[in-house]
C-alpha cells in the first residue's frame, strides 16, 4: 500500500512576538532571515503555537525586513497573542511515507530576546 503523510517541514522555535496589528489584513510577518533559515516562503501556511497562553492557530506568512527581528501577528490572529509572548512557528509538508522516513526538517533556534539567528 502506498500513501502520503504530513510531517513537520520547518520550525522556528521560540521567538518573541514583537507586534500585533488587528487592523492589518490577516497573516504573520516574519523577519526574512528567519524565513530563509527555516526554508519557509512568503504565502506559506504556518501553524502558530503560543507558549504563554496555549493558543494554536494557522495563518500565512508575509516577509518582514531582514534582521529586524519582526514577528508580527496581523488581523484576527492579533487577538490570539500578546506582544512579548513566545511562539513556535511550524509548517508541514505531505510526502510519500517512505520518503518521510528519510526527510529531515529545517529547525531554527533563534535568540528569543532578539529573534535573530545565533552564530
Amino acid at each position: 500500500m502506498k500513501f502520503e503523510i504530513e510531517v513537520i517541514k520547518s520550525k522556528i522555535h521560540r521567538v518573541t512576538v514583537t507586534q500585533a496589528d488587528l487592523n492589518y489584513v490577516g497573516s504573520i510577518t516574519i523577519d526574512e532571515a528567519l524565513l530563509e533559515a527555516a526554508n519557509i516562503i512568503e504565502g506559506e501556511k504556518v501553524q502558530i503555537l503560543d507558549i504563554n497562553n496555549g493558543e494554536r492557530f494557522e495563518t500565512y506568512v508575509i516577509k518582514g525586513a531582514r534582521e529586524s527581528g519582526c514577528i508580527c501577528l496581523n488581523g484576527a490572529a492579533a487577538r490570539k497573542v500578546q506582544v512579548g509572548d513566545v511562539v513556535i512557528i511550524a509548517s508541514y509538508a505531505r510526502m510519500d511515507f517512505e520518503d518521510a522516513k528519510q526527510f529531515r526538517p529545517w529547525i531554527v533556534f533563534p535568540d528569543t530576546a532578539t529573534n535573530r539567528l545565533i552564530g
